[in-house]
This record gives C-alpha cells, structure tokens and sequence, in this order.
C-alpha cells in the first residue's frame, strides 16, 4: 500500500495542495498550527471517510468556502486507484474510485488502508469508553470495510428505538409492541457487531501480547471486554460465544431492562454502551499502570494493528505518525522505528528533525510546512 499523490482543494488551513510522494518514509517538519496534522487527516479521511478530530465533515472545509476536495491516487496489490472526495454541505457527499460513483462506504474505503498514531491515542486508556469504542471500530473497518454498514445500521434503529422511547414518556403502562419490534431489529444488528468485536480483540492480543513483551517483558498485557450483554468477557474466552448465543443474551438482558428503558427515555444495554479493560499482570492499566506502561500498551496495539491488518488483506496499511515521538522517551521511539517494516510507507509530522537518528533520514522525504507552504527539503 502507497500513497503516490495527494491533492487538497480548501480542506482545513490549505487553499491547493498537490504533494507528490515517492518515498517509503515522509517526514513533514513545522511548527505548530503550520498544518502538519492536517495532511496526516486528509490521507486519514481517504481510508475510513472520518475525520481525525472534527465532529462534523463541515469543519474540514476551510473557512470561507463552500466545499472541499480531497484526491489522491494510491497503489495497492501494484494496481493504482484514483480515490476522489467532495465534501460539500448540505449535500451528501461524493466519493469516486476511479472516477466511478460509490454509494457504499465499503466500496470506496476498502481501496485504502492506514493506521494512524496520535498524541491522543496516548491518552486512549484514560479516556472515555466511546474513544476506545472508535479506535476498535475503525481498526476493525481497515480489515472488514462491510462493517461500517452493520455499524451504521445499528445506529438508526438505536436512534430510532430512542425516538420511540422519548415518546412513551415514561409511561411503563403503554403498549410496548412497537418496542419489541425495535428491540428486536437492535439484538440482530447487535449481536453481529458484538461478535465482530470479540474476535478482533481476540486475534490482535495475541499480537500485542508479543509487542508488549519485547518492550517490557516483565509484563503480561490481557484485554477484557466489557459487554453490557453478556458482561466481562477475556480475549480467549471468546471461543464459547457465537452470533446465536449472543443474540439471545440480547433479546434476554432487553427484555429485563425494558422498563428501565421506558422510564430514562434511552438504550440501555447493546456495543453502543460496552468498553474496553487493559490489564499488566492482571492490574487494570486505566488505574494503576504508569504513564510510561500506558503508552507502552498502546504503542503495542499499533504496532499489532498494523501486522494484523497485513496478515488479512496480504497488503501493508500506510502508517501516520502524528507529533507521538516527542511524547515517547528513547527506548519506545526506538522500539517504534525499529519495529516499521522497510514496505511499510510511514508518514510523520514533526516539530523538526531532532529526534530522528542521521541514519534513518537518509531515505526520508522531508517536507517544510511554513506560512501554508509545503516546500520539499534536499537532503545534503
């Protein structure tokens, strides 16, 4: 997988880009607020349709204008696609492959995959469950691109059942047919992403479990799913649950919270409201692991990512790197840059060139970002 071109039309700070890459390893150097994240979003955006940061695609046009474009073309299996985004509000937008209109997000985002790292993924133990969440279903998307539709399906019944609840007002008398129709639709379309998230965590701890170690290897990392269906369930615990038995603990825990779904006007139980735990030798990270073994365990969920998706689609992901050097100390950004395969095409931002070794930057494509210029650097 390689990106050879990359094309911006009023997306975020840039008025026209046109970025030709021909290196394995791109580096983007600048100050803050220059625009590095920027580009790192963009290529993003290409792989999973969602944004790094904004909450709503409007914000990634720049402001003052209307829409944005995003292009680029990009070779996977030796084969080169022209991927084409236009972003223009209210409307839906356009995605094309090769000039061909897609209407499924599957079709367009299965031409492209990336891993992206960020300083905010650092903090992805300590943070909310619905960060976690994200994080399992885009990794999830860059391996199974259908997903997003069973994702998306579930969501509207949600919202719909939610709409239906608001409605009954509390009222724990009312005929509760047309909620059982919709509880219903929720634990098949549940079930599935639940399912789907078991074993994902199941295949990439056995990796991270590795990566972990050959950071840290007086440690053991363990992942436990935290199912709001069928409670607290460990990676390898995995094998005795199916769609089918999972589905009927659904319909089952549904139908027990169905008044107390009535009575707070919301969806209680399903993926939509389930979480992730990490634990080092059987301590929970999010309240007792260092900063140090936090990033640690996050560095090895990367890098497993990374390998996993490789193992599946037989085709390397484009990794991002997004300012996460300067937050690691020597032996993590060593481990991380040691550990990238040499066919793995790596993009950074960075502040500068400070914490690369003189080694690694003679292969690297460096590009200057300064006043919404990207100037290419010459090595000397």
């Amino acid at each position: 997988m390689f990106i050879n071109r990359l094309e911006l039309k009023n997306f975020r700070n840039y008025s026209e880009v046109e970025l030709n890459l021909k290196s394995n390893k791109i580096l983007f150097i600048g100050k803050n607020a220059q625009g590095k994240t920027n580009l790192l979003e963009a290529i993003y955006y290409l792989s999973t349709l969602e944004s790094l940061k904004a909450k709503t695609d409007s914000e990634l046009i720049k402001w003052g204008e209307d829409n944005c474009h995003i292009k680029a073309n990009v070779k996977k299996y030796d084969i080169d696609t022209e991927l084409d985004i236009v972003i223009n509000p209210p409307n839906r937008k356009k995605i094309k492959v090769n000039g061909v209109n897609k209407n499924k997000a599957s079709e367009f985002i299965s031409n492209m995959v990336s891993v992206c790292f960020t300083t905010n993924d650092l903090l992805l133990l300590r943070g909310a469950p619905d960060d976690r969440r994200k994080w399992l279903d885009n990794a999830i998307l860059q391996i199974y691109p259908a997903y997003s539709e069973r994702l998306n399906k579930y969501n509207k019944i949600r919202i719909q059942k939610n709409n239906y609840l608001k409605n009954l007002k509390g009222n724990i008398q009312a005929d509760t047919s047309i909620l059982d129709i919709w509880n219903e639709q929720l634990a098949v379309a549940g079930s599935n992403i639940t399912y789907i998230r078991l074993s994902f965590l199941h295949e990439i701890e056995k990796i991270a479990k590795i990566k972990h170690k050959q950071i840290a290897d007086n440690e053991n990392l363990a992942m436990i799913y935290n199912s709001t269906i069928i409670g607290d369930i460990k990676s390898e615990e995995k094998v005795i649950y199916n769609s089918e038995n999972i589905l009927k603990n659904f319909q089952s825990k549904l139908e027990e919270k169905k008044q107390e779904e009535i009575i707070r006007a919301q969806s209680v139980v399903g993926p939509h409201r389930d979480d992730v735990s990490y634990f080092i030798n059987n301590t929970e990270s999010k309240k007792y692991a260092s900063q140090g073994q936090q990033r640690t365990i996050v560095l090895s969920l990367k890098l497993a990512e990374l390998e996993l998706i490789k193992s599946k689609i037989n085709t390397n992901a484009i990794l991002l790197l997004d300012d996460v050097l300067a937050e690691l100390d020597d032996i993590r950004q060593n481990f991380l840059l040691n550990a990238i395969g040499e066919d793995t095409q790596t993009i950074i931002t960075s502040v500068d060139t400070l914490h690369f070794k003189k080694e690694y930057l003679k292969d690297v494509e460096v590009f200057e970002i300064k006043e919404n210029k990207i100037i290419l650097k010459i090595n000397e």
